[in-house]
């Protein structure tokens, strides 16, 4: 099965794409295109399904560059391929303005946020779940883009496929901690059933965008969690008993 690359007009002409499961080597639970290194797959299953990602993004193995994530707000500014013999920096966001770099962040329910300013030639991809959506990792990856001659007034930025507010049911100290940062996040909750919430975190990601300065941010609209056969979903997997699950990239080139 070929490949599938969900992509965005915003983002041209920067080669890119949010990858779904579709064409991978992986097998089982995470049958597809599963890139995650920290799964329990089978290690050569991921190594052959970056491989397939980085011939896709036309760039060399070494020249895909993810970083260990944490569910932070720390960002890193890239200049060359991360050198393989050291372990990857802990951060959640990478910028760089050097050509021939492609920077893939790995997702399962998460937002993958791809930014792009075509005039200063520089790039960005963020992992913002609902912690470091809260802590500021869009913000801090727009100010790192600025600090390479980007203009938040030029960037568009992408969220692709991610946990629809449907899908994504959240207790009171979820809610309490939202709101413990501005009472006004409460407009991004909607009453569910049995006194949860309902979080809508692509439309928390999209007002931290336009809050940063980004004056086209959009979505792609996808869920993950409602979309088995195209992507993983980690509150899928824990709602169905499953060991494990297989990590989507979203990769943006320059």
């Amino acid at each position: 099965m070929t490949l599938e690359i969900l992509t965005a007009d915003r983002l041209t002409p920067f080669r890119h794409g949010f990858f779904t499961r579709r064409g991978g080597a992986s097998s089982g639970i995470f049958a597809g295109l599963n890139c995650g290194p920290g799964s329990s797959d089978q290690s050569d299953s991921v190594r052959l399904n970056n491989a397939r990602v980085a011939d896709a993004m036309q760039v060399s193995q070494d020249r895909l560059i993810t970083v260990h994530q944490t569910h932070s707000a720390n960002v890193v500014t890239l200049t060359a391929p991360l050198p393989p013999t050291q372990p990857k920096p802990e951060a959640d966001a990478m910028v760089t303005g050097t050509p021939g770099l492609a920077l893939g962040i790995l997702t399962a329910d998460c937002q993958p946020v791809l930014f792009a300013d075509p005039v200063a030639k520089v790039i960005g991809a963020a992992h913002a779940g609902w912690r470091g959506a809260l802590s500021g990792v869009l913000e801090n990856t727009v100010a790192a883009m600025q600090e390479l001659g980007a203009d938040p007034a030029r960037i568009s930025a992408v969220i692709g496929p991610s946990i629809s507010q449907q899908a994504y049911e959240v207790g009171e100290e979820f809610l309490e901690s939202f709101l413990a940062e501005d009472s006004s996040f409460a407009r991004f909750f909607a009453n569910g059933v049995d006194g949860k919430y309902q979080f809508d975190l692509i439309g928390f990601g999209l007002s931290r965008l336009r809050a940063a300065g980004v004056a086209d941010a959009s979505s792609l609209g996808h869920c993950t969690y409602g979309d088995p056969l195209r992507f993983y979903s980690y509150r899928r997997s824990v709602h169905e008993g499953r060991a494990d699950y297989g990590r989507l990239i979203s990769v943006i080139c320059l």
